[in-house]
């Protein structure tokens, strides 16, 4: 049972990383209003933030630039026109998935980078190609960190060769990601004692990625940082893709190393993120969201459910369930 005193004192290593414009952006295919990358960076700033993911570093042969807002490329030359030389605390992030993106063309070398730490995202199957983008992003001299996607599907044994694999490696920081929103606390408490066996073997940190599925972004983020997880991932009003993350007014609102603001948060949705939902751009917690989570589902069948603005609940539930 963990220490209520805890929750009156605060871990110094605990670090608060901003996800708005990576997750955020694959709700609105990254077209943000005009300055709204620059704001979210001055309100990251002021509330203390530790790391901001300014979007993905995606392959633009695979992808096709006209069709996607910046933060799907978030390349150099973009994020330094929004933070300049950066001289603040702020440390920046980008997230490579494993076959999506040409680091080794795309990715310099740090001393000519605005960016700080680079995010590998992959799954089990693609572990080899993970390993790779990890050792050429160390090597160009980036903190680097991997995170598993999908590791409620996985099996336990294949999970531990992983996280063997990635102790062995360069990666600096290991990420817990709850893809589906399926995981509950206790899951979570397990999941991160699994993670921290490998952590406290190779010395890596270990982060947390929640999706809000089932509402339990926040109480599986709090529970993994009460559990020695030290990185946690939340985005503002908790936009994200289908049902989104944990709320960055939330957990700014239960940390307590007074480094945190809540108050330039809470502008910030206020300014920015509620007139975004109000002019249409749509995510959070529903039925078909709360459906693939409890059936461990990707959320791919619900986003469409939602953008084809679908109301027949009961009709959607019949569909996910005869996929069983």
């Amino acid at each position: 049972m963990k220490e209520l005193s805890k929750l009156m004192d605060f871990r110094p290593s605990i670090k608060v990383v901003d996800a708005t414009l990576r997750d955020g952006g694959l709700v609105n295919d990254f077209f943000f209003p005009d300055g709204f990358e620059k704001a979210l960076y001055e309100a990251n700033v002021k509330a203390g933030v530790d790391y901001m993911e300014f979007g993905y570093r995606a392959d633009k042969e695979m992808f096709d630039e006209s069709k996607f807002g910046p933060c799907k490329f978030s390349s150099d030359d973009f994020i330094r026109s929004v933070i300049g030389d950066n001289n603040t605390d702020l440390k920046i992030a980008i997230m490579a998935d494993v076959g999506r993106c040409n680091y080794k063309q795309d990715i310099q070398e740090k001393a000519n980078s605005p960016v700080d730490l680079i995010r590998v995202a992959t799954y089990l199957h693609q572990m080899p190609g993970a390993l790779d983008m990890i050792e050429d992003a160390k090597k160009k001299g980036y903190e680097v960190s991997c995170n598993i996607m999908a590791i409620s599907n996985a099996q336990e044994s294949d999970i531990k060769v992983a996280l063997d694999l990635i102790g062995k490696s360069s990666a600096d920081i290991i990420y817990i990601v709850d893809s589906y929103g399926s995981l509950y606390p206790e899951q979570i408490a397990r999941i991160a004692d699994l993670y921290g066996e490998a952590a406290a073997k190779y010395g890596k940190k270990l982060g947390i990625h929640a999706h809000d599925n089932q509402k339990l972004a926040f109480a599986n983020t709090i529970e993994a940082a009460g559990d020695g997880v030290d990185y946690l991932d939340a985005t503002y009003a908790a936009m994200g893709r289908g049902a989104g993350n944990c709320a960055m007014e939330l957990l700014m609102g239960f940390l307590k190393n007074p480094k945190f603001k809540l108050f330039p948060v809470i502008k910030f949705v206020e300014e920015h993120m509620n007139p975004m939902k109000e002019a249409g751009v749509k995510w959070g917690y529903d039925l078909q969201y709360l459906l693939t989570g409890v059936l461990n589902q990707h959320p791919r069948t619900a986003i469409q459910f939602t953008k084809d603005k679908r109301k027949d609940f009961c009709e959607f539930y019949k569909e996910v369930t005869s996929q069983e």
